[in-house]
């Protein structure tokens, strides 16, 4: 009975891994892509929550 809660253990930090990695790829191709293809004032400035409120808004209207 252990040996299945070690594999259902082994896949669920699997999965966890992988959706930590995807964030980090994401968030670095954010500010590549901001730095390189957007104004490029301040790269980190992409992660901040005001930036993207600014996004949001340019979208919705608000």
């Amino acid at each position: 009975m252990s040996s299945g809660w070690k594999y259902v253990t082994k896949q669920l930090l699997l999965i966890l891994f992988i959706v930590v990695m995807c964030l980090i790829f994401l968030a670095v191709g954010l500010v590549l892509g901001y730095s390189v293809m957007g104004d490029g004032s301040h790269p980190l400035a992409i992660l901040s929550p005001d930036k993207w409120h600014s996004i949001i808004s340019k979208f919705s209207g608000k």
